[in-house]
């Protein structure tokens, strides 16, 4: 009787884990970071340290963090900006992430610059073109950058059909209040395009606000009402923004909230999920480590192992963007939530 009830206990034990979300033994938990800047601060002569002052080049101090996966974007023609985050300057900055041996998320902008939900622009080349053409556009553009780093001897895991899409993307032709079935068929053949060339790639459909269920709704219905194909939904959780923005008022009232939407996405679309942007407060170092901290741990534990990672937004950024991680070139304690998840998953 005495080991019937043993069995039974561990049994329940066991249940209980699931039901939290004990991720499984030997699954990969992506700790990343977007570091599309690094070539262009190289340009401008600025040099990262570590936390002990010694230079290092940012993949690689990114590694030195426990990070085990880059992000990478991509802007179709971006000749005013410098040329940065081309095609070119893509395939360069993914072969290092491939030289520490870091997974590759390719991240598709659809513009000549910042592709978010406040500006989706269309790039300078394709503004005369009509629907159809822009599907090739689109089509071509995405077939030539993940041919051109697959060429190169990079394995692209993860493929975004655009960057927090929330209102779809090349407006007013993508705009999905007003054209959800032309963001429909753009996404799609952003879809096939990346099957063509990675057939292993997840592609990840991003919107921002992870905390805000209703926005998710409208566009995941609206591209399952069109038969869109996707793999993966990718989320911002940035509770700095959501406060701003009155969606929450407490960084803790946001991680529980996107914790809650992943969940409830599984539930509702059977997709599994990435956190593929957030950040904390570079000013309060000490809270920023800590909300990343939570960040990570709810992903990681509280959404059933249907989240697979969390990647940090530009750590490296400086001065003019508030949710950086570094100060003076070198890491804050921010980014010691990720070394920290990093030693428990080894």
């Amino acid at each position: 009787m005495k080991r019937i009830f043993t069995i039974f206990i561990a049994a329940c034990a066991s249940l209980t884990m699931m039901a939290q979300g004990a991720p499984a033994k030997g699954t990969t938990f992506w700790l990343g970071a977007d570091i599309s800047g690094t070539t262009e601060l190289e340009v401008r002569g600025k040099q990262l340290c570590n936390s002990q002052g010694e230079p290092r080049e940012n993949t690689a101090l990114m590694h030195e963090l426990g990070l085990n996966a880059v992000r990478l974007r991509v802007w179709v023609n971006p000749v005013e900006h410098g040329g940065f985050c081309n095609q070119e300057d893509v395939v360069r900055m993914a072969l290092r992430a491939k030289d520490w041996g870091m997974a590759v998320m390719i991240d598709f902008h659809y513009s000549d610059w910042w592709a978010d939900p406040g500006q989706q622009n269309i790039p300078a080349q394709w503004k005369s073109m009509n629907y159809e053409e822009m599907k090739q556009a689109l089509f071509a553009h995405t077939r030539n950058v993940l041919s051109a780093i697959k060429q190169a001897g990079v394995d692209a895991r993860w493929v975004q059909v655009g960057n927090e899409t929330t209102h779809g993307f090349l407006w007013p032709m993508g705009r999905a209040e007003e054209n959800m079935r032309q963001y429909a068929g753009l996404t799609e053949a952003g879809y096939k395009v990346v099957k063509q060339v990675y057939p292993q790639a997840q592609v990840i459909i991003h919107l921002d606000g992870g905390c805000d269920p209703k926005r998710y709704d409208f566009i995941f219905d609206g591209l399952k009402k069109y038969k869109v194909h996707y793999d993966m939904i990718g989320l911002s959780v940035y509770p700095y923004w959501d406060i701003e923005a009155g969606l929450t008022k407490s960084w803790q009232e946001s991680i529980e909230k996107a914790t809650q939407n992943i969940n409830r996405l599984w539930l509702k679309y059977r997709k599994p999920m990435m956190i593929v942007e957030t950040g904390a407060e570079v000013k309060k170092p000490v809270e920023g480590k800590q909300i990343i901290a939570a960040v990570i741990q709810a992903a990681r534990h509280q959404t059933g192992g249907h989240c697979q990672g969390v990647f940090y937004w530009a750590p490296e950024m400086e001065h003019h963007y508030p949710l950086g991680a570094f100060k003076d070139g070198r890491p804050t304690a921010i980014m010691e939530a990720f070394t920290e998840a990093s030693a428990k998953q080894d």
